[in-house]
This record gives C-alpha cells, sequence and structure tokens, in this order.
C-alpha cells in the first residue's frame, strides 16, 4: 500500500444497530472515496456488547425488553423506519441475540483472505434483516461461503486478545471509528465520514 492510502478502524459488534448504520455510512463514503481515485484500507475490530450471550440466544425483543420495557414497540418502530430511510431493513421480530465471539473470529479470517467489508456487510445483514444466528456454526460456513471467505477455524486465540486490546483502551460502546489514528466516536454521517477519508488523503484535493 502507498503512502496514500487511507488508513480506517472500526470498532463493531453485528447486533449493534448502529453499528450497522455505521458500516453502511462509511461503505458508502469508501465508494465515492474510491471513485475518484482513493485507496482506503479498513481494519475491523471487535467488540462486545454482551459476552455472556450464550450460542443458542434468545430472541432480540425479549433482550430489548429488558432494558426498554413499554417503551420497546415504539423503539422498534423508530428505528426500523429509519433504517428504511438508510436503504437497510430491519427485521427485529426475527432477530436472534447471541454471542458474536464466532461472528468477531469470522471476519478475522475473512480479512486475511481481503474479505472483510463483504464478510462484515453479510453478517450484518444475516442478523437485522434475514434472523439468522450468527453464532450458530453451520449459519457461519454458509455466509462465509456466500462472502466468498474460504472456511477456517483459526485465529481464535487472536480474536480473544484483540478483543480483550479494545477493552483496555476503555471503548465502552461501539461504533467507533479511527482515521489515520484520528477517532470519530458514534455513528457518523456519510458526509462526515468522506470529509475525513478526503482529509486522510493528500494526493486529492479537496
Amino acid at each position: 500500500m502507498g503512502e496514500e492510502t487511507v488508513q480506517i478502524e472500526i470498532v463493531l459488534d453485528v447486533p449493534c444497530v448502529w453499528s450497522y448504520f455505521a458500516f453502511a455510512r462509511f461503505e458508502r463514503a469508501a465508494a465515492r472515496h474510491r471513485a475518484r481515485g482513493g485507496e482506503v484500507a479498513v481494519r475491523f475490530l471487535p467488540y462486545q456488547l454482551d459476552p455472556d450471550a450464550t450460542v443458542e440466544g434468545e430472541p432480540k425483543l425479549a433482550v430489548l425488553r429488558r432494558s426498554f420495557g413499554d417503551r420497546t414497540d415504539d423503539a422498534v418502530t423508530g428505528i426500523t423506519a429509519k433504517a428504511a430511510e438508510e436503504g437497510l431493513t430491519f427485521r427485529h421480530a426475527g432477530a436472534v441475540m447471541s454471542n458474536t465471539f464466532e461472528a468477531h473470529r469470522l471476519i478475522a479470517v475473512a480479512a486475511g483472505q481481503g474479505r472483510a467489508e463483504a464478510m462484515v456487510e453479510r453478517l450484518f445483514r444475516a442478523h437485522h434483516t434475514d434472523g439468522l444466528n450468527v453464532a450458530d456454526p453451520a449459519v457461519l460456513r454458509r455466509l462465509a461461503a456466500e462472502a466468498g471467505v474460504e472456511w477456517s477455524d483459526g485465529l481464535a486465540a487472536e480474536t480473544r486478545a484483540e478483543l480483550a486490546r479494545v477493552r483496555a483502551t476503555g471503548i465502552r460502546g461501539v461504533p467507533v471509528f479511527s482515521v489515520n489514528g484520528r477517532q470519530l466516536p458514534g455513528a457518523q454521517s456519510e458526509e462526515t465520514l468522506y470529509a475525513a477519508l478526503q482529509k486522510g488523503d493528500k494526493s486529492l484535493s479537496v
């Protein structure tokens, strides 16, 4: 990679709606930047909203009701409408909240094959749209194939270490962006991300 490649890190978790918004906005901003001849190298860092979640999981609505109570239905309606505005489809009624360790491990495997962005997109869609359990090994194998990723059982220790490292930095919520080392917490807008990419690439006139 050349010196002018913009280095992006994104800390995220698959069940997080704001992580999905942030990723979708980043993908649009990155496509615009790449269309201008810019280069973007993206690295996904793992974070678990609920590291104690089970592999079997439970209905997402049940989890949300524990947090939001009587406000759950209104919250779900609002976030579903917002997703539609962003070109995304949310189906919370069928979503499964489960442990995301294996999903993060699979993202790391995909990164080694140059397919991380495709893998992250497929995992987000699997959880938020398709109602699939992203902790189920059979589901993950199928999603890997759909994203063009060759399956591997490796990188478990590395993923655990990276989860611990991210926690040790003090991050307690996602998403978090880092553009050439400059941190941008939260679900930044597409325009903010595009401007950050342009600013980070000194080879392009902005």
